[in-house]
């Protein structure tokens, strides 16, 4: 079985999958893909290291590296005499690039000419209850600080049919949760005949997909959501109560150098208007510390966001220079130390809330999708674990507890599967 190595993004995990199918039937267990992330200096360290550990174990291996790492900085990679090989993110999902040795080093088309998505069907990840569906790759906007777009082309979505007949395949072999995932899902369609938007591909897949019990969408912009997308998460019970945001700061001058499309007053009416929509739900959000010219009240600004948005859980990221990006040109960098200090802070916060979610639980009742070990989640994505075995993939009713080393206990009151 080929090993694969995974660093980065929920897409990045997803498309990790997606290789292992294509690389199934091959039966070829000298092959090693690692699949690399840009977003982070720390992340392209580690997968460099990653690498040179992986020839160490196996000398005689060939280590194809891919993503988006790979994808902006080929030849860098292709220089490490660990690396056999260099994908980009288009042929890391063609069933060719895998058919067998390669006298092609470097094997990356030019990103930005992609127009296509290809709509690959992953049922979970190593889990039989959670499925997750490709609706869209690639970003067509432009933050100072981010390089992604360099390594995933521009947006492009994969056609609402296309969508529909997947996770009608997925609900027959008893998923019950799809997570709709991409790089910028908020853009959904703009590239699609008649535009049609992320909410109406939501309402779509609910109205046609009616055995499907639960649907979950990945990381939003908040600025992009369109009134459909509003009145699902109004009206339709089996989308769940939980979205993340891809906020990034809480202080407008910040979110001006960003070139984030939003302003703070955004994103706290965004929160409030969804509460009162749909009382009970649950935010996350990216937030990054240290962006350059952060002074001590722009950041004091990002973390009082946590509270004024109700935030719960965070993925915080110190701010890390990507060459190539705006953002570091930016004179007046704020020191290293610094950041890691303030994303700290940030994550003290987030620990915070996420504990006061948690106890706030206590006493009242969610239905859990079990997934592994008796655990799963909650509607609001709290993490759960009953007091007695259950049967992977089934919705329980549950009776929720105390909270132990971050999990929520729970008695189930039914551990009868939802229809």
């Amino acid at each position: 079985m080929t090993e694969i190595v995974t660093f980065g993004c929920r897409l990045n995990a997803f498309e990790s999958e997606a290789i292992r199918e294509l690389t199934a039937d091959r039966a070829r267990d000298d092959l090693i893909v690692v699949n690399t992330c840009a977003v982070t200096a720390e992340a392209e360290r580690q997968a460099r290291q990653t690498i040179r550990k992986l020839r160490r174990d196996h000398p005689d291996a060939e280590i194809l590296v891919t993503g988006c790492a790979a994808q902006i900085s080929p030849d860098a990679y292709a220089a490490m005499p660990e690396v056999t090989r260099v994908v980009g993110n288009r042929e890391k999902l063609k069933a060719e690039t895998y058919g067998g040795q390669s006298e092609e080093r470097i094997l990356v088309d030019d990103i930005m000419s992609v127009e296509e998505t290809a709509g690959h069907l992953i049922a979970g990840f190593g889990e039989r209850a959670r499925a997750f569906v490709q609706v869209q790759n690639g970003c067509d906007h432009r933050c100072t600080f981010c390089i992604i777009p360099y390594g995933r082309g521009n947006s492009r979505s994969v056609p609402a049919g296309v969508v529909v007949e997947q996770i009608r395949t997925l609900v027959e072999t008893g998923v019950k949760e799809v997570v709709l995932s991409g790089v910028d899902i908020t853009s959904y369609g703009a590239d699609l005949p008649g535009h049609p938007t992320l909410g109406q591909l939501t309402r779509r897949i609910l109205k046609l997909v009616p055995d499907l019990p639960r649907l979950r969408i990945s990381s939003i912009d908040c600025i992009e959501m369109d009134e459909d997308l509003m009145r699902a998460i109004a009206e339709e019970e089996r989308l769940m109560p939980h979205l993340h945001l891809s906020l990034q700061a809480g202080d407008d001058m910040i979110l001006k150098r960003m070139k984030r499309r939003h302003s703070r007053d955004d994103a706290v009416r965004l929160t409030d208007r969804l509460r009162d929509l749909r009382p009970g739900i649950v935010f996350g959000a990216d937030l990054i510390a240290g962006f350059p010219t952060e002074t001590d009240a722009m950041f004091d600004n990002t973390l009082q966001i946590v509270d004024d948005c109700g935030l719960t859980w965070l993925h915080v990221f110190p701010y890390s220079e990507r060459p190539g990006t705006p953002a570091a040109r930016i004179p007046n960098q704020v020191p290293k130390a610094e950041r890691k200090a303030r994303a700290k802070t940030l994550r003290d916060a987030g620990a915070r809330a996420a504990t006061a979610y948690l106890d706030s639980l206590q006493g009242h009742t969610a239905t859990v999708l079990i997934e592994k070990d008796n655990m799963g989640h909650s509607e609001g994505f709290a993490p759960v674990r009953l007091d007695r075995d259950m049967v992977e993939g089934t919705l329980v009713t549950t009776r929720l507890g105390p909270v132990r080393d971050g999990i929520v206990q729970g008695s189930p009151i039914t551990d009868r599967a939802a229809a």
